[in-house]
């Protein structure tokens, strides 16, 4: 635990716990954005960006996740992804979601104002499942406080019901193993625990939800044979997910095939080991020092109600974290360490 992973990648100036909010990028990841934009300015033919580099982020992602690659889109924002899927739904159709979520998660729906809507806490999702229930819409891992949702239980009560699963897993992916393919739709933000530039995102599709899924903001490259498609309307869109992907920002692509590379090379598994156990050693000194977190069990992330003003005074003394809804909120990955932890417990001590 005294090391953190991936070497030489890492070397940030501060005490940086703030993955929840974005994530540090890898040297490599660097090295290939800065390696692109040299080629993009210097007028060479491949300076554009290779189409063969985003399907290698595709191919990486799926692996991550537990799911095949064609069942993969791509794009640049989560909001994006869930704004597609809000728009495949019927009109009345009612949508549960956890209270307090990320808006992301949730506006895409409310703005339609055709839907029947539902907030339930966290802890009562699964319970709250019922016949009418189109679609449960949350988070694997809460923003605000980093708790972490009741993945069986959800899953297996919306499957009893017949609706239909949207897991966000931006505060997740990268640091908790994911079964992508038990859910009818995932998304994800590439910029937090997947360390990826940001404007790299992904919504993993299942099968059977595809069916009902219109391919709205498509354009040329969700098309069956994309350099075919390039004028007029697309004829014929992908067979796989692909035709649910935004036109690439090749900058944030060729960074995003190198970070998600260096989470392979390393595992999520000795990730999650890693970040887990950091913050079992923070949530230890808070309660020496007095301070009770939310629970939040299995989780990299530790939220102290009541003291999210103490971010200034925190960065003055080069320890970067983040305030939501009113807490302190510390996040742990994979390039942190134990003094890392001692710094910050120092910094709140006095």
């Amino acid at each position: 635990m005294e090391n953190p992973l991936g070497g030489a990648e890492f070397a940030p100036a501060q005490t940086y716990l703030n993955t929840s909010t974005c994530g540090l990028l890898p040297r490599r990841t660097v090295d290939a954005i800065t390696a692109l934009a040299e080629q993009n300015a210097a007028g060479r033919p491949d300076g554009a960006g290779d189409f063969e580099v985003v399907d290698a982020v595709r191919e990486r992602f799926a692996r991550l996740v537990g799911v095949r690659p064609d069942r993969v889109a791509l794009g640049g924002a989560v909001t994006v992804h869930v704004a597609l899927i809000a728009g495949s739904l019927a009109p009345g159709a009612e949508v549960l979601f956890a209270e307090g979520d990320f808006s992301s998660v949730i506006t895409p729906f409310t703005v339609r104002g055709d839907l029947k809507t539902r907030f339930v806490p966290l802890e009562e999702l699964a319970d709250a499942v019922r016949p009418q229930t189109a679609l449960v819409a949350f988070s694997a891992v809460q923003s605000a406080d980093g708790r972490v949702a009741d993945l069986p239980a959800v899953r297996e009560a919306a499957a009893a019901h017949g609706a239909r699963t949207l897991l966000d897993v931006s505060q997740s992916a990268g640091w908790l193993p994911l079964d992508a393919s038990a859910w009818d739709y995932t998304v994800a933000g590439g910029y937090k625990y997947l360390m990826c530039p940001r404007g790299a995102s992904f919504l993993t599709v299942g099968e059977e939800a595809q069916e009902s899924l219109v391919p709205a903001h498509a354009g040329w490259v969700a098309a069956e044979s994309p350099f075919d498609s390039t004028y007029g309307p697309v004829e014929r869109f992908a067979p796989t997910a692909r035709r649910y992907d935004e036109p690439p920002s090749f900058l944030a692509y060729y960074g995003a095939e190198q970070s998600l590379a260096l989470l392979e090379e390393i595992g999520v598994d000795a990730v999650r080991a890693h970040g887990t156990a950091l913050a079992e050693r923070f949530r230890s000194g808070l309660a020496e020092l007095g301070h009770e977190p939310v629970r939040a069990d299995g989780s990299v992330v530790v939220a102290v109600p009541g003291l999210g003003g103490l971010r200034p005074e925190l960065a003055r003394a080069g320890v970067i974290v983040s305030a939501r809804a009113g807490n302190l909120r510390v996040s742990f990955h994979l390039y942190n360490s134990a003094a890392d932890v001692d710094r910050a417990l120092d910094v709140l001590s006095s």
